[in-house]
C-alpha cells in the first residue's frame, strides 16, 4: 500500500541576510512573499522516498550531506533515499558562495535546522494515498537565450580571452542577434497525490525555467515557482495541500527575451505572477483526466560517478593570476566595465584549489512507472529531452543533492558563452554531461524493460 505525506516550512530569511544569484553580494532589505521548503515523503513497504524543495539559489554538497546524516538518523530514510533541491530563485538566502555573492553563515546554520525539522515532520506521519502521473505543454513562456551573433559582434570570454560564438543575454545588443541556438523542452510534468478518500496532500511539477527575475536586486521572493503554488491551492480551493514546482533542465532557457521581449508586463513580480499563475491553470485544467494508482512500487537508484575537472591552458591561468593580483575585489563594483574578466580571474584562482576529480550524484527515483532523475547542476534542454526519450514518463529535477553548476554538452564548448565560462559555476570536463546522461540512460532502461 503506498502511503504518503507532506509539509511546508517557512524560511523566509532575516532582513540583512546576503542574497545570491548574480555576480556579486547582495542583501536582503524588502519581501515580497514568503520562502518555503516543502517536503513530500512517499513510502510502500521498507522503501521510502524524500523529496525536498528549497525556495534558494543553489545548495552544494558540502552543505546538503551533513543535512542528510542527520535526517537519515532521525527518520530512517537512508541517505540515497533522499533528494533535496534549489528551486533556483536569485532572490533567496544565501549558504553557498557562487562567483562574488558569499555565503552567509548565519542562514546556512538556520536552514539546515529548518531541513531537518521539516523532514522529521513529514516522515512522522503517513497516511494511505494514491499517486497520478500528468504532462502538458507550456512552450510560450521558454526561449534560449544563448544567440548566435553576427560578425559585426564581438563576444569575449573573460577566462580565454579568445572570441565566442554565442552571445548569452545579449543586452543592449538586440540588432546583432541572428537566431536563438536551442530549442527548449515544453513540458510540465507533475506528480499528484491524493488520500484514499480525494482529499489533496500534494502535487510537485517539473517545468524547465530557470526562473523569472523580475525583482529589485535586494527583495526576496520565490520568483514564478511560489506564485505557480499558491495559484494551484487557489484552483483547487485547497489551503492544506503543498505544491512544489521543481527546476528542470533550462540551463539555457529563461523568458528573457531579446528578439519578442515585449509580451510581458514590466512591474517588479508582473512577469513572474503571469507565468507562474499560467502554467498553474494549465496544469489544473487537466487534473480531472489523471489517472490514479494506489499501489505503486517505490525503488531508488544511486550511484556517485567519478567526473574529472576542465583544465585551463598555463597561458590563461597566468593571465588570470595577474589579473587577479592587481584587482582590489572590495571596491569592485557591479557597474565596473571589467567586472567579468577580474570575477572570473578570480574564479581561476579558487579552481586550483579544486580536486582533479569529483564525486557527483546521480540519483532516478521509480513510482510505479513513473522516473524521477536527479542531477545537482544546470543542465541543457538536449540532455532532458534525450533522457526523456528513453521513457514518457521519466523528468529531471536539477539543482538537486548537489551544485557544480552548468553541465552542457560537450559541443557547446565550442561555441562558449556564459554557460562554458570556466569557474565555480562551469568546472566539470567537457565530456561530463556525456558521462552523467549515459549513467542515468542506463538507469531508465534498466527499469524499464
Amino acid at each position: 500500500m503506498l502511503l504518503a505525506n507532506t509539509h511546508e516550512i517557512d524560511i523566509t530569511p532575516a532582513l540583512g541576510t546576503l542574497i545570491n544569484g548574480e555576480f556579486n553580494t547582495r542583501y536582503a532589505n524588502s519581501i515580497a512573499d514568503m520562502l518555503y521548503a516543502k517536503a513530500l515523503y512517499l513510502k510502500n513497504g521498507t522503501v521510502g522516498q524524500l523529496y525536498i524543495m528549497v525556495d534558494i539559489c543553489v545548495m552544494k554538497r558540502e552543505f546538503i550531506d551533513p543535512i542528510k546524516i542527520q535526517i537519515e538518523k532521525i527518520t530512517g530514510v537512508p541517505i540515497t533515499h533522499q533528494l533535496i533541491a534549489s528551486t533556483h530563485t536569485h532572490y533567496g538566502g544565501s549558504v553557498s558562495d557562487l562567483l562574488m555573492a558569499h555565503a552567509d553563515l548565519a542562514y546556512r546554520e538556520f536552514l539546515s535546522a529548518k531541513l531537518i525539522e521539516l523532514a522529521t515532520v513529514v516522515c512522522a506521519h503517513v497516511i494511505p494515498a494514491k499517486i497520478g502521473f500528468g504532462k502538458i505543454e507550456k512552450p510560450e513562456h521558454l526561449t534560449c537565450r544563448r544567440y548566435l551573433m553576427d560578425d559585426d559582434f564581438v563576444a569575449m570570454n573573460p577566462v580565454t580571452h579568445a572570441q565566442d560564438i554565442i552571445k548569452t543575454n545579449p543586452f543592449g545588443h538586440e540588432s546583432h542577434i541572428l537566431s536563438r541556438s536551442t530549442v527548449p523542452d515544453p513540458e510540465v510534468c507533475f506528480l499528484t497525490i491524493q488520500s484514499m478518500e480525494g482529499k489533496w496532500i500534494g502535487l510537485l511539477a517539473n517545468y524547465n525555467l530557470h526562473y523569472v527575475g523580475d525583482s529589485a536586486r535586494s527583495t526576496l521572493t520565490a520568483d514564478y515557482f511560489g506564485y505557480f503554488a499558491k495559484k494551484v491551492k487557489q484552483n483547487i480551493g485547497s489551503s492544506e495541500m503543498v505544491v512544489m514546482m521543481s527546476n528542470g533542465t533550462s540551463g539555457e532557457i529563461n523568458i528573457w527575451d531579446f528578439i519578442d521581449g515585449d509580451r510581458y508586463p514590466t512591474e517588479a513580480h508582473a512577469k513572474s505572477k503571469l507565468i507562474g499563475e499560467d502554467v498553474a491553470d494549465a496544469v489544473c485544467a487537466n487534473l480531472d483526466f489523471i489517472p490514479y494508482s494506489t499501489d505503486d512500487q517505490l525503488d531508488v537508484f544511486y550511484k556517485d560517478l567519478s567526473l574529472g575537472i576542465r583544465p585551463l591552458e598555463e597561458e590563461s591561468l597566468a593571465k588570470a593570476f595577474d589579473i587577479f593580483k592587481n584587482t582590489d575585489y572590495e571596491s569592485l563594483a557591479y557597474t565596473d566595465e571589467d567586472l567579468m574578466e577580474k570575477v572570473y580571474a578570480r574564479e581561476q584562482v579558487l579552481l586550483t584549489q579544486y580536486p582533479i576529480k569529483i564525486a557527483f550524484p546521480i540519483q532516478c527515483f521509480k513510482i510505479g512507472h513513473v522516473l524521477i532523475g536527479s542531477l545537482g547542476g544546470e543542465f541543457f534542454s538536449k540532455t532532458g529531452k534525450l533522457l526523456k526519450a528513453e521513457c514518457p514518463t521519466y523528468f529531471t529535477i536539477c539543482l538537486s543533492n548537489d551544485y557544480v553548476g552548468y553541465v552542457p554538452p560537450k559541443e557547446e564548448f565550442a561555441n562558449g558563452g556564459y554557460e562554458t565560462w570556466r569557474a565555480r559555476s562551469s568546472y566539470l570536463a567537457k565530456d561530463a554531461e556525456e558521462k552523467i546522461r549515459t549513467e542515468m540512460i542506463q538507469f531508465i532502461k534498466k527499469h524499464t524493460s
